[in-house]
């Protein structure tokens, strides 16, 4: 057995995987690693001629250096001669956020998911090193931290969401990593100390609580893969019998994709994984250890020896205080942006797209969404620059590697309308746990994701 952590991977091929009409063999994964095929896309097509560039002078802003500013500059970069393209983001480091829950399961070191912002800008771009502070569509301009105007013909939103720890009363992020709490999405720093509070409450053993926010969040599947994970390393460690594992719901389901919600219920029960509905984290007792939970009922005291906060999440505050965010719908409280949800074009500010988590749209807040959207929002900011229209657009296509245990995985790709979307009909089950998506969870998806941000995937 080759060992990772606590990990043990057997070196002949799983029973799952040994039919070769039906499923990938191990030189297949391997094949597919190499190739940096993941659940964001398909097999790699013939190499192409490089279309002519289009020349042009618009001038081009993107506010946002993550995955989906950085994916649209250089598609935008590669498209364009002439162009002045304007990259605004203060942030030294660029964060792989897919690579958190890995961190604060023990699989990657802490350095895993971080790179700096400068290493993925594309050549010929203006990166200006400072925030964003304040974004004027009616006067086509970005204001930055320093008071530089930025005006702009055509502009692109890419800045990300903002973590609302201060919701939770009591919740001090500088404790994240003590006193059984944790925490994966802060940063990695927070995604290692959650690992080290993990561990030491696995070989204890006790009450481990997790929950979701009541509000859209990236990627919805984590709280769920880091519930089967702590779950699994009990039962590996010999303490689950002396454990509860309580997942706390912020609704009545536990995926927004029925089918899904199912599986996960049904795996839940067999793991003895306890679930309560309707539950939404108020506050926090950090010294007691005691979260307090509203309910339709009222609220509830839930004591622990571990926890898993996940902070809601809204607009960062330069979306919020502009006149981007959609003013009434299921997206107007947390500040979205009010974008058509097939082109992503802001409706009502035709030279202004929105892109990554901060597009008010009904599903796509994760790296492989971006993959989707960014090439359809480039496509229509050209098509303006052009001239011709685009028929190019956004299904709602987004995916989520659904870890249930270490080693396992179930791949599942999903649109708008709830539709299962695989990327290898055939080949991958999307509800079926398989090492395979495993591999592409802890292998595959990096290499596909720096493609992502050089526009090649």
């Amino acid at each position: 057995m080759a060992t990772q952590g606590d990990i043990k991977v057997p070196r002949s091929t799983p029973s799952c995987m040994r039919s070769p009409d039906h499923h990938l063999r191990r030189r297949d994964v391997l094949a597919l690693v190499a190739a940096g095929i993941t659940v964001a896309g398909h097999a790699p097509t013939a190499a192409r001629a490089a279309p002519a560039r289009i020349r042009t002078t618009a001038r081009i802003v993107i506010v946002g250096a993550g995955a989906a500013g950085l994916a649209s500059a250089a598609r935008l970069r590669a498209a364009l001669e002439g162009a002045r393209i304007t990259l605004i983001d203060g942030r030294k480091e660029h964060w792989y956020q897919p690579g958190f829950t890995l961190v604060a399961a023990g699989i990657k070191p802490v350095d895993y998911p971080i790179s700096r912002t400068t290493d993925h800008v594309p050549r010929g771009i203006t990166f200006i090193e400072e925030h964003a502070a304040e974004i004027d569509p009616d006067a086509r301009q970005v204001i930055t931290a320093s008071g530089r105007g930025i005006p702009y013909d055509y502009l692109v939103v890419a800045s990300g969401m903002a973590l609302d720890y201060d919701a939770i009363a009591g919740m001090d992020v500088g404790r994240i990593g003590s006193n059984g709490l944790g925490s994966i999405y802060h940063s990695p720093a927070a995604a290692m100390a959650t690992w080290q509070a993990m561990s030491r409450f696995v070989d204890r053993g006790g009450v481990g609580v997790f929950l979701r926010p009541d509000t859209e969040m990236k990627c919805a599947g984590a709280p769920l893969k880091y519930t089967f994970i702590v779950e699994d390393y009990l039962t590996r460690r010999g303490t689950r019998s002396r454990s509860e594992v309580i997942y706390n719901a912020n609704n009545q389901t536990l995926f927004s994709v029925p089918i899904v919600s199912e599986k996960v219920r049904m795996l839940f029960a067999q793991r003895g994984v306890q679930v309560q509905h309707g539950r939404r984290l108020r506050a926090i007792d950090l010294d007691r250890r005691i979260a307090t939970f509203d309910t339709p009922a009222g609220s509830i005291e839930l004591g622990y020896d571990f926890i898993n906060v996940i902070p809601p999440m809204k607009a960062p505050e330069i979306v919020r205080n502009s006149p981007l965010p959609w003013q009434t719908g299921d997206w107007a409280a947390e500040g979205w942006m009010e974008v058509d949800r097939a082109t992503l074009r802001h409706l009502r500010y035709a030279n202004v797209f929105g892109v990554g988590d901060i597009a008010g749209v009904p599903k796509g807040k994760t790296a492989a969404s971006v993959k989707w959207q960014v090439p359809v929002a480039t496509a229509h900011l050209l098509a303006d620059i052009t001239g011709k229209p685009s028929n190019a657009r956004y299904d709602g296509y987004t995916s989520c590697p659904l870890i249930t245990r270490l080693g396992q995985a179930m791949l599942v790709e999903f649109d708008y309308h709830n539709n299962l979307t695989p990327s290898f009909p055939g080949v991958i089950a999307p509800l079926e746990e398989l090492w395979v998506s495993w591999v592409m969870k802890t292998m595959a998806l990096k290499p596909t994701y720096i493609s992502m941000l050089r526009g090649k995937a």
